[in-house]
């Protein structure tokens, strides 16, 4: 079967409780025309980079599917008629990633693939001035 990663947003004014229940709406859904769930992760609440149906955040759920194609088109289905899910986005992906996904590692957030802060180096500007008269070499 193929693989899908199917993530939602939900109203920032549900609970985080309510929030599960739709993870295990979907997760049902699935199950019932003849899919599985690998894994459900929860972001958290989290803020949007614009309003969307005046909401500034929203609880954000992925889930990692092995599903046929019916059963994902009945989850699109039922997620784009609940009020409670304001966007929704699945894609279909070659291999589902092992361990948790890069938004549930910390470590790689933080200072990623920046260099370290605090070394001197000015990104090749020269620090002090060359006397005047004498040229600066390249």
């Amino acid at each position: 079967m193929p693989l899908y990663e199917h993530v939602f947003l939900a109203r920032q004014d549900l609970a985080q409780a309510q929030v599960d229940a739709l993870a295990e709406n979907a997760t049902k859904i699935i199950e019932d025309n003849g899919g599985k769930v690998v894994k459900t992760e929860a972001w958290g609440l989290r803020s949007l980079a614009y309003r969307i149906a005046k909401n500034r955040k929203a609880h954000y759920v992925m889930l990692e599917l092995d599903a046929p194609a019916a059963a994902l088109a009945e989850l699109e289905r039922q997620t784009g008629i609940n009020e409670d899910v304001i966007r929704y986005m699945t894609i279909r992906v070659d291999e589902l990633e092992k361990g948790p996904t890069v938004m549930m590692r910390k470590g790689d957030r933080d200072r990623g693939e920046r260099g370290p802060r605090g070394d001197g180096d000015r990104g090749g500007f020269r620090s002090e001035r060359a006397p005047r008269g004498e040229e600066m070499e390249a």
